[in-house]
């Protein structure tokens, strides 16, 4: 959960980030449409199956990293809070998404993640890499800068 101001009237709204993912998240004062300041790419953006084309395929231009993880795997906790990291220090070159395999399992089943941690990285609408385990935020990060570099 997190706690968004409406732009319109100042109230604070307490909402899921599936509902801001997917643009559904509204003021409960004045029911206006809620968003998300400071920089879209600086928190990991909560993907499911039904926002994974709009968010991930259909994007162009920057790699986009999904991390792919469950709620009760002890490894994906662990690289929890390097991508909250990378997604801050983004600075706009790539972005950072996380998918709960276990909420979406079209997708998980439709890129064959068997383990979990597993990262995919894309760039315009490609999967050009993938990392499975807990890795460094060294090599991730390295991964993403090569990415940037990759014609899809």
């Amino acid at each position: 959960m997190q706690v968004i101001v409406c732009s319109k009237c100042n109230a604070k709204n307490r909402v899921d980030e599936t509902r801001l993912a997917s643009s559904e998240a509204k003021c409960g004062r004045c029911g206006a449409t809620l968003e998300v300041t400071g920089g879209q790419d600086s928190k990991p953006l909560v993907i499911t199956d039904q926002t994974f084309e709009h968010e991930v395929l259909s994007a162009t231009g920057k790699p986009v990293l999904v991390d792919c993880w469950a709620p009760w795997c002890g490894p994906c906790r662990i690289i929890g809070p390097v991508m909250d990291q990378l997604a801050a220090e983004s600075q706009g070159n790539y972005r950072i998404a996380k998918l709960n395999v276990d909420d979406n399992q079209l997708t998980a089943s439709r890129f064959q993640i068997a383990s979990i941690p597993t990262m995919l990285i894309f760039k315009d609408g490609k999967l050009i890499d993938r990392l499975v385990g807990v890795q460094p935020k060294e090599a991730i990060a390295e991964r993403l800068r090569l990415a940037s570099r990759f014609a899809a």
